[in-house]
């Protein structure tokens, strides 16, 4: 046996015991975690530091740079994120459902941990934090693989995470290191221990990942988000929601990455758009429609691109039809906003928009666990099964019917001798 499925195995062992873990040891052992980082906040600078020198010096894109930046911000977010998740109700032991199958026999359907998640993510040292974190409060054990460029700055988080969780009373080896790409590979085999892997990156990456295991996948595509300007949008608004979704943090998955913008006022409001958007250094790239009015725009090498970056693509489009079918078939299915005054409009591109999230007047960067009161993310799921959109604490739990009887016999309702009531119990 390896040492990664030796350690995949004391997980799974580790899940049962978690999987019945009271709603006061997890909280306490999330709070002890955000004491821990603080107390070895200068250690995980330091190690961080050496990861953010090592991606300099190999000329690593400036997006990826910025997403593996850990400083005293993002240490305040993450233990704030810590402490917001004990306010939360356990997701873990809900009734969902009750039903009286007879008089003398009740079904409930209540909530349960998964087991034990493999999740892939990407150069961001806070993102092992927020998922160790969900996994835990939700009664999971985790297998983490962060990208390689964040490899001191992971292996000093997790081994505070998993110091101060087991004092805390969560059992040890509840949480688990991938370093390797052989880790990755084996854990792809071994459906014995994982119950579900969580690959976040682009969609090539997520469809290997799918190919290559016999274990469920929740897919955590790319972002390819669109905003669309509609003919009867407030201009002053539309020129203040395509800058915050564009540039309040380009190198994340809910950026805008396109703006759609209704023919009928293309000719007035596109360069309103340009000048503001190159006022944040935004590079502009178009559609043929959009070059006949902004000439010095960049053309559109595809559609469906996820920049990361300060460039964003512009189409004209003729109208609402237009935009919702452009969106479906060259979106990723993560976040798309309509902005306009037309409630009917609005109403329509939610309905007909196929994608976890849809918004009428406001940013794409609200499609965001924490933002949405989940207590952080595990990340944002582009599939329909069995969670969509920004994955929280309800996203890490499935469920188990319990029936309680008495002695009750299924001869006797196939005879005719008794029959189901079915009665649902509030």
């Amino acid at each position: 046996m390896t040492d990664f499925e030796t350690r995949a195995m004391e997980a799974k062992q580790a899940s049962f015991a978690m999987a019945v873990l009271p709603t006061e040891v997890k909280d306490t052992a999330l709070l002890k975690i955000a004491e821990a980082l603080n107390e070895n906040k200068e250690a995980i600078f330091a190690a961080n530091e050496t990861d953010v020198k090592n991606a300099q010096e190999s000329n690593l894109p400036m997006p990826l740079q910025k997403r593996l930046l850990f400083n005293e911000h993002k240490l305040a977010d993450v233990t704030e994120g810590l402490r917001s998740l004990t306010k939360l109700e356990d997701p873990v032991g809900r009734e969902l459902l009750k039903t009286e199958l007879d008089d003398d026999l009740v079904m409930t359907r209540v909530s349960c941990p998964i087991g034990v998640l493999g999740i892939i993510f990407e150069s961001r040292p806070d993102a092992l934090v927020q998922i160790a974190s969900l996994a835990l409060k939700s009664g999971n054990a985790c297998c983490l693989k962060g990208g390689s460029e964040a490899l001191n700055s992971n292996r000093i988080l997790y081994e505070v995470i998993a110091k101060a969780s087991e004092e805390a009373g969560i059992p040890k080896g509840w949480i688990t290191l991938m370093e390797t790409r052989n880790d990755v590979a084996e854990m792809l085999q071994l459906d014995k221990y994982i119950d579900l892997i969580i690959p976040r990156g682009s969609n090539s990456f997520v469809q290997y990942i799918m190919q290559h295991s016999n274990i469920p996948v929740m897919g955590h595509a790319d972002g390819v988000c669109h905003l669309y300007i509609h003919e009867k949008a407030d201009r002053e608004m539309a020129l203040k929601l395509a800058i915050d979704s564009k540039t309040q943090y380009v190198s994340v998955c809910n950026a805008c990455e396109t703006i759609l913008v209704d023919e009928s006022i293309a000719k007035d409001f596109l360069p309103e758009l340009a000048s503001a958007l190159k006022e944040k250094n935004v590079v502009l790239h178009g559609c043929e429609k959009t070059k006949a009015i902004l000439p010095d725009v960049l053309d559109v090498e595809e559609w469906h691109h996820e920049y990361l970056d300060y460039e964003v693509s512009i189409k004209v489009v003729s109208g609402l039809d237009e935009a919702i079918d452009h969106i479906n078939t060259n979106g990723s299915g993560h976040t798309e906003s309509i902005v306009t005054t037309d409630k009917d409009a609005a109403e329509e591109f939610m309905n007909r928009v196929d994608s976890g999230n849809v918004f009428w007047n406001c940013s794409t960067r609200f499609s965001d666990g924490l933002r949405y009161g989940f207590g952080a993310e595990v990340g944002i799921s582009t599939s329909k099964l069995h969670a969509r959109g920004p994955v929280g604490l309800e996203g890490l739990v499935t469920y188990k019917y319990k029936i309680v009887g008495h002695g009750n016999l299924v001869a006797d309702y196939a005879s005719g001798k008794r029959t189901f009531t079915h009665k649902h119990i509030k």
